[in-house]
């Protein structure tokens, strides 16, 4: 039997993941959108920066939420 492993097309550093649950916390959920995309490993950069700039509507902040739990591309390694 062969060994299959599946894993994210992209990984993000850890050190990253630390960072964006500090700044979720410390930003009482206006940065939540962006946490959530960096400790999910999808393209969490766009996610920060239309949270940043747009999140203060609440509409900016629904469609960074959206982006951060799309669906994630899986990569077969094997």
């Amino acid at each position: 039997m062969s060994n299959v492993q599946v894993e994210p097309a992209n990984r993000s550093w850890t050190i990253t993941k630390v960072i964006a649950v500090i700044v979720g916390i410390l930003s009482a959920g206006y940065m939540l959108p962006w946490t959530i995309a960096a400790v999910r490993d999808v393209p969490h950069w766009f996610v920060f920066w239309i949270n940043l700039l747009l999140g203060w509507t609440i509409i900016g902040w629904i469609v960074a939420l959206v982006m951060a739990l799309k669906r994630q591309r899986y990569v077969v390694s094997g």
